[in-house]
């Protein structure tokens, strides 16, 4: 039937909870069956070995509901479920216009943030159609489908109340576009690996502290990322071209990096990474993951020896954004099916371009202007903003 047919037909909802066994729905339909009615509408949800099963059907059209309801009971009762049928007509209300999905992430998800997050929802309009949970470890995952108010002012809401109440939030729109090939593009220094580069390089040359002190400033956007990255290279003239080996051996992936490239590479996303860090450690982290993209600057070596000097187009905070944009095209996405990911003040360009920009343990200035933040240390909890749970993560795994 369509919409409109249903639209004034008498139905019944059938409610069915009690402890969950295999055979429940089947048992339920086929008792329903006996009367040639027919499903509007079914859902079904367990939870800790509990079952709640709703069933939207047509009323008996011979008369034959109080049959049914005594038979339902019946069965109901003969494996010890409980059963209660409502009258009704037509099918559930219209969602109202405007549909997101809410994510959110919790390390642990208390009731009181989730009550903070739930009354939010309900101040913007919103009403909260679905609730489903995408992951139980390493962090609480779970999704709100929200009908009833726009996205952008659904976002501007929960970003302020995940501030305040110390859980991560993020608000998409519903669509098709959501289960669409998408392009993926991190940055590397303190996203992809828990390293800054040039740190590490630093450390060989023994002006570590010197260098840290003006990535941080810069970082923070108090310094002009082109200038800091030439004051920083320039402390690392002389070095013997050997270190870059070293390095790169010393690189840490950020916990769950892996996990996250493996499982978007095997959903069909395109994957790459931008960074103001170096292509002699981003073109090693290209080959070693399988990413489709890897853009950096270059350290110029002349005889073996690092020159204190960068080669080639600088990628600074508007280059990033630019190399996000030549890399979807690229791969033929559309910029609104990018996902960006950062934790720096020379990423922001970058994460508002994107369709989607997280924020990662980022500084302050950066969670304000991103889509949303992540907070917790692992990096694949990015797949649950996707709408990936972790039972799909762990079957990939196993393909």
């Amino acid at each position: 039937m369509s919409a409109s047919q249903t639209s004034d037909v008498p139905t019944l909802l059938v409610k069915i909870f009690g402890k969950d066994r295999p055979g429940i729905t089947a048992g339920l339909f086929d008792t329903l069956a006996a009367y040639s009615v027919d499903v509007v509408d079914i859902e079904q949800v367990v939870t800790r070995g509990r079952i709640v099963l709703c069933a939207l059907v047509t009323k008996p059209a011979d008369g034959g509901e109080g049959e049914l309801r005594a038979t339902v009971h019946s069965w109901a009762e003969s494996l010890k479920l409980q059963a209660e049928i409502l009258s009704g007509t037509g099918d559930n209300r219209p969602r109202g216009s405007g549909r997101s999905h809410v994510t959110v992430l919790g390390h642990p998800l208390t009731a009181e943030s989730t009550a903070a997050i739930a009354a939010r929802i309900t101040a913007t309009g919103g009403n909260i159609d679905r609730i489903f949970r995408l992951a139980k470890y390493p962090v609480t995952a779970v999704e709100f489908a929200v009908s009833g108010t726009e996205t952008e002012p659904l976002r501007t809401a929960l970003a302020t109340a995940s501030a305040q109440i110390g859980v991560d939030v993020a608000v998409v729109s519903a669509g098709l576009h959501r289960r669409a090939q998408r392009l993926v593009v991190m940055d590397v220094d303190s996203t992809l690996i828990q390293d800054e580069v040039i740190e590490l390089f630093a450390a060989h040359a023994g002006c570590e502290a010197e260098v840290a002190e003006v990535t941080e400033r810069a970082m923070r956007g108090e310094l002009d990322f082109e200038q800091s990255l030439h004051a920083r290279v320039a402390l690392l003239a002389g070095l013997d071209a050997s270190v870059v080996d070293k390095v790169r051996a010393e690189v840490q992936l950020t916990p769950g990096a892996r996990t996250l490239i493996r499982t978007l590479k095997r959903l069909g996303y395109q994957v790459g990474v931008v960074s103001g860090g170096f292509t002699q450690v981003t073109d090693d982290l290209r080959e070693r993951l399988g990413l489709d993209f890897a853009a950096a600057n270059t350290l110029e070596i002349v005889d073996g020896k690092l020159t204190g000097k960068v080669t080639g187009e600088i990628v600074d905070r508007a280059g990033k954004a630019r190399l996000l944009r030549r890399f979807a095209a690229e791969a033929d996405v559309p910029l609104s099916q990018t996902v960006a990911i950062g934790d720096g003040a020379n990423d922001l360009d970058m994460l508002n371009a994107a369709g989607l920009g997280v924020a990662f343990n980022a500084k302050p200035v950066v969670r304000e202007a991103a889509h949303t933040a992540v907070n917790v240390p692992f990096i694949d909890a990015v797949l649950y903003l996707l709408g990936i749970t972790r039972e799909e993560i762990e079957a990939a795994d196993l393909a």
